[in-house]
């Protein structure tokens, strides 16, 4: 083995390693029953994620790639196949929540199967069969990182619907929860290349590069806070039809929408539910846990609006984002902003921003050959696209291009707002 093929072997060994260690660190403070609740369709159950996340491993590279690999279980994959239509039928995934069998402990040695199958796979390759399966490798740890976000959301609405109201962690020591006046910061119009143009991972969501003019716009310095929604609940903003899109307002009176998700009042006080537990609510930190029917109501109350993703991206390239809030931290709660710092803040981390865009193609876009082509391009309709990770993304997964997707009804992600004018 050539000594860059020994480095380059050895890199992509230790992401593997690390990214899924990270996966059973999430999972370590539940206990086995929480991890096979299925509260509403859009969340999975704890066991689902772990073992969804080995199967991609187990049936995009090691059985195309490993000579002589046998499946762990024959039918593991139509258990934990999430939506890949080319590999064949699964379970529904309103029904991920019956499968209380295979148990915990095989779940584990099923990914502990896959971890020493794909380090005999990246030892036993040639440096051209290793550039071969990078993209799919690639692919594969970002894959499972989007699923450590969806697993702490997850388990937050898991555990949100216990009337034990359980905390996953105890709130750290100290959280910053300053108030950080409200500015509006210009970003000068212009012509703007939008997309991924580097030479590492990205997905093909984000590759298409094109040229967007825009005009003079302002953006707001900060996150919006909860003090701030506040006001717009304390105002009737739930019940004034003049901020609501129509399909907003026909779902605030089928679910009688009159809070973000998690918040309730106690003697008279809000609080919410919080990967801590019970807390009162911070009115400095970032409102989240919106749909962008309400995010975009909001700013219509406040007499402003939502940025479009191409603002959003325009912003990011005129000031560089600093570091965030990211999961890393280990408080997996927006924090205030800081307020001595100047320039625009939590662009990267904290909340995901609701834009006005719809989640389309940028052009030129095209599928992957075979299952991975059903990655992002089938969801492309009736959803909007958020910008800038959470509290609960992993920081080495964020870049300016990345393209989140939601339909706009969707709350138990740390969605959150941020205003622009003009």
């Amino acid at each position: 083995m050539s000594i860059a093929l020994a480095a380059a072997t050895q890199n992509i060994a230790q992401q593997f390693t690390q990214i899924r260690a990270q996966t059973e660190k999430i999972c370590r403070p539940l206990e086995p029953e929480d991890t096979v609740v299925q509260p509403m369709v859009d969340v999975s159950p704890p066991k689902w994620h772990m073992a969804h996340t080995s199967w991609f491993f187990e049936e995009f590279l090691l059985k195309p790639h490993l000579p002589g690999y046998k499946a762990f279980h024959p039918k593991y994959g139509y258990l934990f196949n999430s939506y890949y239509n080319s590999v064949g039928s699964r379970v529904l995934r309103d029904q991920r929540g019956t499968l209380t069998r295979p148990p915990l402990r095989d779940i584990y040695t099923f990914r502990q199967h896959i971890d020493e199958h794909m380090q005999q796979l990246l030892q036993s390759i040639d440096e051209a069969k290793l550039s071969e399966l990078m993209p799919v490798l690639q692919l594969g740890l970002q894959h499972e990182q989007q699923h450590q976000e969806l697993l702490l959301t997850d388990i937050k609405f898991i555990l949100s619907t216990n009337p034990l109201v359980p905390t996953y962690t105890p709130l750290p020591a100290s959280m910053p929860s300053t108030a950080t006046k409200a500015n509006f910061i210009e970003v000068p119009g212009g012509v703007y290349t939008i997309g991924y143009q580097g030479n590492d991972f990205c997905f093909d969501n984000e590759l298409g590069v094109h040229e967007v003019l825009l005009d003079d716009f302002t953006i707001m310095n900060r996150l919006v806070t909860n003090g701030e929604y506040l006001e717009f609940m304390q105002d009737n903003g739930y019940l004034d039809f003049r901020h609501w899109l129509d399909e907003g307002l026909a779902l605030v009176k089928k679910d009688n929408l009159q809070a973000p998700l998690y918040w309730l009042q106690q003697n008279g006080e809000w609080h919410r539910f919080t990967l801590h537990g019970l807390q009162k609510v911070n009115l400095n930190e970032p409102v989240t846990h919106l749909s962008f029917y309400e995010a975009d109501a909001y700013a219509n109350w406040a007499g402003k609006r939502l940025l479009t993703e191409f603002e959003w991206e325009a912003a990011a390239q005129v000031y560089p984002p600093a570091k965030g809030n990211f999961v890393e931290s280990n408080v997996l709660e927006p924090t205030a902003a800081a307020p001595q710092k100047a320039g625009v803040q939590q662009l990267y981390g904290d909340a995901w921003e609701w834009t006005y865009s719809a989640y389309h193609p940028y052009p030129g876009f095209r599928k992957a050959p075979g299952a991975i082509g059903e990655y992002n391009g089938k969801f492309m309709l009736n959803q909007m696209v958020l910008r800038g990770g959470s509290c609960a993304t992993p920081e080495s997964h964020m870049r300016p291009t990345y393209r989140n997707f939601f339909h706009p009804d969707k709350r138990w992600q740390y969605n959150g707002i941020r205003l622009a004018s003009k």
